[in-house]
């Protein structure tokens, strides 16, 4: 798994992929939060939060990850190397959990610059350091959470697909559904008391807790659990190409 890891971070890296990624992530966030007008800008705000940042974050994760995560499978297939992975002495599930580490990890190091802005909010706060702690540190692990389970379910689409570009719209799609589609869905209330239970199926739900500086097992779990199936999955769907 480490030998598949390290091979996928240099695929990422070392042909600046990986870098244009973080620095276009960072790029949007910034001009989101300081300079455009609109609900998520800081200043216009007026007050010394990054909530703003968390409610953008997810969707900017929506369509980075699956961008990040569709070369993983599909890409080895288009160019005949799945074969050749398939005769070295690694496991699928070792080849499938070490491109999973390897788009997370990614996925983590787009998060890491907005370290800036906690620090450039912490110091505007009225007195200075005039933030909630505790929410903020809440939401950036749930958005570490939310970044796996995009990225499982990134590697899943891309194992159901036979090029890139079917990799990325679905995974998108996946992942949009997951997120905001079943939170929509329940908001309708047509289901009644079901309608409950069918937004707990949702990822929105379960970061929304987090956002609020709550971390629950079951919150966790859940997380888990999807993340568990995701790669299950992939690994059925990759054994079928063997």
């Amino acid at each position: 798994m480490t030998a598949i890891f390290k091979k996928e971070l240099w695929s990422y890296f070392g042909n600046w992929s990986a870098w244009l990624i973080i620095a276009a992530f960072s790029l949007i966030g910034t001009l989101f939060l300081f300079f455009f007008e609109n609900d998520s800008n800081i200043f216009d705000i007026g007050t010394a939060s990054l909530q703003s940042y968390f409610v953008l974050v997810p969707w900017l994760l929506m369509f980075i990850i699956p961008a990040i995560s569709m070369k993983t499978i599909a890409e080895e297939q288009q160019s005949g190397t799945l074969n050749w992975l398939f005769s070295q002495p690694v496991k699928i599930s070792e080849i499938i959990l070490g491109k999973f580490f390897a788009v997370w990890f990614v996925g983590i190091l787009c998060l890491l610059p907005s370290l800036i802005y906690l620090y450039t909010v912490y110091t505007l706060g009225v007195p200075a350091g005039n933030i909630d702690l505790g929410a903020t540190f809440g939401s950036y692990f749930g958005l570490i959470i939310l970044t796996a389970a995009f990225s499982a379910v990134g590697i899943l689409a891309s194992s159901l697909s036979q090029n890139q570009i079917m990799a990325y719209l679905l995974g998108v799609f996946m992942c949009f559904i997951l997120y905001f589609g079943i939170e929509q869905l329940a908001s309708y209330k047509l289901l009644g008391g079901t309608d409950y239970i069918l937004s707990n199926l949702g990822f929105y739900k379960h970061f929304l807790a987090f956002t609020r500086g709550l971390i629950d097992t079951r919150d966790i779990f859940y997380f888990v659990f999807v993340i568990g199936i995701c790669l299950a999955l992939a690994k059925i769907f990759v054994e079928k190409k063997k």
